[in-house]
């Protein structure tokens, strides 16, 4: 069975991920799709983070009705401890399917080597890297890397270069609470917290 997974912390999930989705759809053929919300994620360092659960369902609702083949997976979340994308590939190996494609942002592709068993995730998962910058020094470091990959661990890697919203999760995060300070200054705290318990 060929199969695509795509991982992350999705804090919220956003229409960049979901352009993302979508533009890895329409461009390799897979029977499914993979949605994968973390644990716990290694890469990342937050004194906060929306529970698992929660996740999982805004991502249920995010992606399960852009095609029928994609599935939201809790194998992530059902882990005890980090979340390792070579533990989850390894998961999928393990279920039968032959044929992996790992999707990617420019950030994750350009540290896959320093992340756990880099070796296992370059030679048992083909790598879907989803530009969202143009400029010109990034290109270049995705290209040297690529490069590296192929040559240590004669990894498969393509690239997408669609037009995809230059946008992150902590960015959508940042720009709700200025709204929320601005909202409670203008209102006054009792307002505000009148406003919020009716939400």
């Amino acid at each position: 069975m060929t199969i695509g997974i795509y991982g992350g912390t999705f804090d919220p999930p956003h229409i960049g991920h979901i352009q993302a989705c979508k533009n890895f759809l329409n461009s390799f053929k897979v029977e499914k799709m993979y949605i994968i919300p973390t644990s716990i994620p290694p890469h990342k360092i937050r004194n906060s983070i929306v529970d698992g659960a929660t996740r999982f369902e805004m991502c249920k609702i995010a992606f399960e009705k852009l095609a029928s083949n994609i599935e939201v997976s809790d194998v992530e979340l059902n882990r005890q401890g980090k979340s390792y994308t070579a533990d989850t590939i390894k998961h999928f190996r393990e279920l039968g399917n032959d044929t992996i494609y790992f999707l990617c942002g420019t950030d994750m592709f350009l540290t896959l080597d320093k992340w756990y068993k880099p070796d296992y995730i370059l030679s048992n998962a083909i790598i879907v890297c989803m530009r969202r910058e143009s400029d010109e020094q990034n290109t270049l470091a995705i290209r040297e890397k690529e490069l590296e990959y192929t040559k240590k661990f004669n990894a498969k890697v393509y690239f997408l270069n669609d037009d995809a919203i230059e946008l992150s999760s902590s960015e959508i995060r940042g720009n709700i609470q200025q709204l929320n300070d601005k909202l409670q200054r203008v209102v006054g705290q009792q307002k505000y917290e009148e406003m919020m318990d009716g939400i």
